[in-house]
């Protein structure tokens, strides 16, 4: 049910972007679009999934062995999971497989996924913080998210660096949750601490971690900064930082199909100072792309992890 409920607002918030702009301009906007650019920055997909299948792969114990293909199949196959759950939730499925494929406990996966999630988000986070910190002309609504973002960031270090708050925060947190929450808010503390023992033991790893992440994320801004070459339209360098995590932010939301609707909404709003509606609208679909073609190529791999795990049933 909840899932066809975030299909229908993602068709209805498409469906009110489609009615307001003019569909065979957004036609020519494709047919008018650099070829060249459109190439590489779709091409893109293809670093960034084995960046993030080898980042995962470092974050195993160096005692363990994880190959890169096997990394790279569980990459792809979360991909296929985040096309129809709601905040990338489908990353969560890579405990699962690599506890079933006997790599690691499920608890210390859990974790270990856990702390992946949570390298992305403060990573999303510091280069919204830093693009906006340079982004001129802010009015309210950019104030509003200045603020909000350096919070986030600020909240995130906390909770990742600080096992005393962490703790404080998730007891708060379940004494104020309904009971259906609960029991997921316990699980995820459990994991938590979890990460807090194995991730802080070593350091130097963890300072190689968070350097991957912050450089995986670069090139996904990257990516987008590029998409727009590809429709021949032209924004700074220093807005696309600020301005492409904002959208991204959105399309997190639970409330629409991997995001679909809210991040195109973002995207037209955000850039409308550097072009129209029909280009903003052309950016959101490709920027559907990044995460439909992984999925896509992780659709055989995904149906092998089934199949095993039906088999050891």
């Amino acid at each position: 049910m909840k899932r066809l409920f975030s299909i229908v607002v993602s068709l209805a918030i498409l469906a009110i972007i489609y009615s307001q702009i003019d569909r065979p301009a957004l036609v020519q906007v494709f047919q008018n679009c650099d070829r060249l650019w459109m190439a590489i920055s779709l091409a893109m997909v293809i670093p960034l999934t084995v960046a993030t299948a080898w980042r995962l792969q470092q974050l195993m114990p160096r005692q363990q062995t994880f190959p890169l293909v096997e990394a790279t199949k569980l990459t792809l196959s979360a991909s296929v999971l985040n096309m129809v759950l709601p905040s990338k939730m489908g990353e969560l499925a890579k405990a699962y497989f690599i506890r079933d494929r006997g790599y690691l406990p499920g608890s210390l996966a859990v974790s270990l996924v856990v702390f992946e999630k949570a390298s992305d988000l403060l990573s999303l986070f510091l280069w919204c913080v830093f693009g906006l910190a340079f982004y001129p002309d802010k009015d309210l609504l950019f104030w509003a998210m200045t603020i909000l973002v350096v919070f986030g960031l600020a909240f995130g270090l906390l909770l990742l660096a600080s096992r005393s708050f962490a703790n404080l925060f998730f007891q708060r947190s379940k004494a104020i949750a309904p009971r259906t929450l609960r029991q997921k808010l316990e699980k995820l503390h459990i994991s938590w601490e979890e990460m807090h023992h194995h991730f802080w033991q070593d350091k130097r790893q963890l300072v190689i971690i968070a350097s991957i992440s912050i450089f995986i994320w670069f090139l996904h801004l990257m990516q987008i900064w590029f998409f727009i070459f590809a429709l021949r339209a032209t924004v700074p360098f220093m807005a696309n930082l600020a301005l492409a995590p904002l959208a991204i932010f959105a399309g997190l939301l639970p409330l629409t199909f991997a995001g679909v609707g809210t991040r195109d909404a973002a995207l037209i709003l955000f850039y409308q100072p550097f072009f129209d509606a029909n280009v903003g609208a052309a950016l959101g679909l490709l920027c559907t792309s990044r995460y439909f073609l992984p999925a896509l190529g992780g659709l055989p791999f995904f149906s092998q992890y089934l199949a095993n795990v039906r088999t050891a049933k």
